[in-house]
């Protein structure tokens, strides 16, 4: 199912390709701007990530994320699509850009096989 969703200016705000209602309501689709998102609901909180705009590959990587968001489901109905799509539609302009992963640093790695090492020569 594909849904363009848009404001009074008559050109789509984002367009929702596939939802899945439930429980575990997720899905996925397109922000106004052209960047890919997926959402998905695990317990009772829905996250949206946003993907960066050249994506070559159809299942986007973690470091292929540039923005989340996050909101909590217990107001809203997870059987009606539309309250779905509306809480989706909320939080596109909400979502958070994210920075690069960051590198486990060397000084810790090396704590803790610092620790491990101790741990195995004691044993």
């Amino acid at each position: 199912m594909v849904t363009d969703h848009t404001a009074g200016s008559g050109t789509p705000d984002f367009t929702v390709e596939d939802v899945t209602v439930g429980r575990y309501a997720h899905g996925f689709g397109v922000t106004g701007d052209g960047r890919s998102f997926a959402f998905r609901t695990v317990r009772s909180t829905l996250t949206l990530e946003i993907y960066r705009p050249d994506l070559d590959t159809e299942v986007p990587a973690a470091e292929d994320v540039v923005a989340v968001a996050v909101a909590r489901v217990t107001d809203i109905d997870l059987d009606d699509e539309r309250s779905i799509i509306a809480l989706v539609r909320d939080l596109i302009p909400e979502a958070v850009p994210v920075g690069p992963p960051q590198p486990l640093e060397a000084s810790t790695v090396r704590a803790l096989l610092g620790r491990l090492s101790a741990v195995i020569e004691g044993m």
